[in-house]
């Protein structure tokens, strides 16, 4: 492995260590004169108890002269070279020469010495990083749940509650974890240690979290690979009633068979494809009793997570290469399916239907409920990917704009996709001559798998808009696949550097392997009631915690001055006093409105024509309380093996991170 010469520069106070005015300055001074080099970190520490200067010994578990740990351990970044160093000398690892300097009230150590870690990957292009960020950002739900809660919530006016909620909710959360990621250059579990040790089991939720979203996640475009591969034939399968898995309520009801009457006991052939042969949930009574596998969706699966292995397994380099195509496919489908839907009859009615506001539905909580809960989804803070991908960047990268730009492009992507979805429905209301309420009613994957598939099948070039529709999907979800299961590889591989990084490729096979094994109940027969049940419960209320425990972290504990400062070392410019006030004080207010509605007003869950017993809402209670319960029990094993009086223990957490990252100066 190569070697790199590095400088470390500390510098401890002598009689005004508790001054953070003094400190703010050293390290403008130290920055300046260009003190700290690429792989160089620096480090300002308070001299502690009389105010005395403290001698400092500096070890893979930093110490001060009183024996307690230090709240900056040795980063993985650093290496096992960080020397051990007294006064004038060190040792460790590797080598290092140190001299003792005083610079009139101050002493500056100044340790030359050679690490043995690799530099950081980063992404070869800044696009690879915007596209990643993008197409995480813009998933499934973007296609289905935005425009779904659209209509039910008031149409148009629903738009004035998603961006308020957008602009002092969403987007502050979203460029907090784009800083701290580039800052820190480090994943979910070991920032920690440069902000507030103590929270450290935020990380280790986050992963789990991440593991629940991949066991049901992929599910939904294993579907979506069945629906393609059943469109590379003359007729599409969800068209006729004659196949073996109809039934007689099977209404084949096409745009030509003016004939055909449609009843409220109807069924269409895509539904009955969806329901009965692609998913098979008649051959499953319930939660209770799932059923068989199903050899097709196992296949499909692991087809799409061979995919996922092979994009993923050499880091940013290679899934910066992939995103090109997986996120920008996507939105050359919505512009052509856009076009089409706009040409078909009717349309017009799926669109007023769309978009016109109902502005008393705007008195109700559940308005704002939904629309907190939606652009929080959609943006996606705290699932460690935003840390992971930022953690990439150059230093000096403008990590604002980039979170101003790809905000931005989330939410209009989330617009757009109303158009799309509805114009379709307008046009499927005028040909059953229907109300498009009535159309309309099916919500989530249903919305995409039955609905539009049908009015596909009634298009002319059935076959060719059915194959980009549903590639389409499945490159909208493996977009968020990528980004999910990196942010879980950037955190493990910098928590355990010396046992990962070189056997990368062998940790994300491993990584794989536990996913598709996870996801193996969601492809019984009855899967399709899993599927929902880790999507109401597993990941929701547990992620919205670990946010506002992460925001509160950040903005009280380590402070928002603090954060600010190093935000200003990166890119030129403070944060203004909005995204101060909205990470203070907005946005946990925003959080903590979203957790105390959903204990407030539980969902009933429901699908098809199963109602979840009360028993399925203790158990999806419990996956979600077994990824939060990380935070509290790391809490304990802290304080219990941390050193020193619990007093002395709560300073060094809160109060000793002020440290640079490493290649803050690049």
């Amino acid at each position: 492995m190569e070697t790199k010469d590095t400088m470390m520069t500390s510098m401890l106070t002598k009689d005004n260590g508790e001054n953070e005015g003094e400190r703010e300055k050293m390290r403008e001074e130290v920055e300046d004169e260009g003190t700290q080099q690429e792989n160089g970190r620096l480090t300002l520490a308070d001299g502690l108890a009389d105010g005395k200067p403290k001698g400092l010994t500096c070890s893979s578990g930093q110490q001060v002269s009183n024996g307690l740990n230090t709240s900056t351990p040795q980063s993985p970044r650093e290496g096992p070279g960080t020397a051990a160093c007294s006064g004038g000398t060190a040792s460790g690892t590797g080598e290092a020469t140190g001299s003792s300097v005083p610079l009139g009230g101050f002493r500056t150590l100044v340790v030359q010495q050679t690490s043995l870690e690799r530099p950081r990957e980063t992404w070869s292009k800044k696009m690879d990083f915007l596209l990643s960020v993008i197409g995480y950002a813009v998933d499934l739900g973007n296609v289905w749940r935005f425009p779904y809660i659209c209509y039910q919530n008031g149409g148009g006016a629903f738009l004035l509650p998603y961006l308020l909620m957008a602009v002092f909710g969403g987007v502050p959360l979203f460029y907090m974890e784009l800083a701290l990621g580039q800052f820190h250059r480090s994943g979910c579990i070991s920032i920690w240690k440069h902000i507030c040790p103590i929270f450290k089991g935020i990380g280790f939720a986050i992963c789990i979290i991440a593991l629940y979203i991949a066991f049901y996640y992929n599910t939904i475009m294993a579907w979506a690979l069945y629906y393609l591969l059943s469109s590379f034939r003359p007729i599409l399968p969800w068209t006729t009633c004659t196949n073996s898995w109809n039934t007689d309520n099977c209404n084949r009801y096409m745009s030509t068979d003016h004939n055909v009457s449609w009843s409220n006991s109807s069924t269409s052939p895509a539904e009955e494809f969806y329901i009965r042969q692609v998913l098979q949930v008649h051959r499953s009574p319930g939660l209770h009793q799932l059923g068989s596998v199903s050899w097709q969706l196992a296949l499909c699966l692991l087809f799409i997570f061979t995919i996922v292995y092979f994009s993923i397994w050499k880091g940013v380099k290679t899934s910066g290469k992939v995103v090109w195509v997986t996120a920008t496919f996507p939105y050359l489908v919505l512009f052509v399916l856009l076009i089409r839907g706009a040409t078909l009859p009717g349309a017009w009615r799926g669109v007023v239907f769309y978009l016109k506001p109902d502005w008393a539905k705007l008195l109700s909580t559940t308005v704002w409920i939904d629309a907190a809960a939606q652009i929080f989804f959609s943006l996606g803070p705290g699932f460690g990917v935003l840390l992971a991908f930022a953690s990439y960047n150059p230093f000096h990268n403008n990590c604002y704009k980039d979170a101003l730009v790809t905000s931005s492009v989330n939410c209009l992507t989330s617009f757009l996709s109303g158009f799309v979805i509805f114009t379709v429905l307008g046009y499927m209301a005028e040909m059953r001559q229907q109300d498009v309420d009535a159309v309309a009613k099916d919500a989530g994957p249903s919305l995409l798998f039955i609905i539009y598939a049908e009015a596909i099948a009634n298009m002319p070039a059935a076959t060719f808009f059915s194959i980009i529709f549903f590639l389409m999907i499945i490159m909208l979800g493996l977009d968020s696949t990528f980004a999910g299961l990196e942010g879980v590889i950037t955190a493990m591989l910098d928590e355990f550097p010396h046992i990962l990084v070189k056997r990368r490729e062998w940790f994300v096979f491993g990584l794989v392997c536990v996913c598709y094994l996870g996801a193996l109940s969601t492809l019984t027969y009855g899967g399709a009631f899993v599927v929902k049940l880790f999507e109401e419960y597993a990941t929701g209320p547990a992620v919205i915690t670990v946010v506002l425990l992460e925001v509160i972290a950040v903005s009280w504990f380590y402070g928002t001055k603090r954060f600010c400062n190093d935000v200003q070392v990166m890119i030129g410019f403070s944060p203004g006093y909005f995204w101060r006030i909205c990470w203070v004080a907005i946005c946990p207010c925003f959080l903590l409105f979203i957790i105390i509605s959903f204990l407030a007003f539980p969902p009933e869950v429901r699908l098809f024509h199963y109602q979840y017993p009360p028993w399925t809402t203790v158990l999806g209670y419990c996956i979600g309380v077994s990824s939060f319960i990380c935070v509290p029990t790391y809490m304990v094993y802290h304080l219990l093996n941390a050193k020193g009086t619990f007093k002395q223990v709560q300073y060094l957490n809160v109060v000793f991170p002020t440290s640079l990252p490493t290649n803050s100066v690049s």
